[in-house]
């Protein structure tokens, strides 16, 4: 997804996003390793012991906020059940 789909997508609220392409699917996995290879060596490979925390929150706030804070809609994004997500929302004190 190009930059300014990602705008159009936020400024209006009848643009309808398509389902991502195996390329753009690779390309977020690609920038995601990348990160977290750049995050682990300015840390010296020393992790702490949150790393999945770190990692899960912002998503699942991004994923809130693109949802506009639909838990259904971003549990099926994010490929969980809704009470799985809802728990860890919970965890978090992201809900509702």
């Amino acid at each position: 997804m190009s930059e300014q789909d990602f705008q159009n997508t936020n400024k209006d609220d009848k643009t309808t996003m398509t389902e991502p392409t195996a390329t753009e699917i690779s390309q977020l996995s690609h920038a995601v390793k990348h990160s977290i290879r750049r995050y682990i060596y300015e840390l010296d490979g020393t992790l702490p012991n949150d790393v999945l925390r770190q990692v899960e929150r912002p998503l699942f706030e991004a994923i809130l906020e693109h949802t506009k804070g639909n838990q259904s809609r971003a549990a099926e994004l994010l490929g969980l059940n809704r009470g799985t997500l809802r728990k860890k929302l919970r965890s978090y004190d992201l809900h509702k």
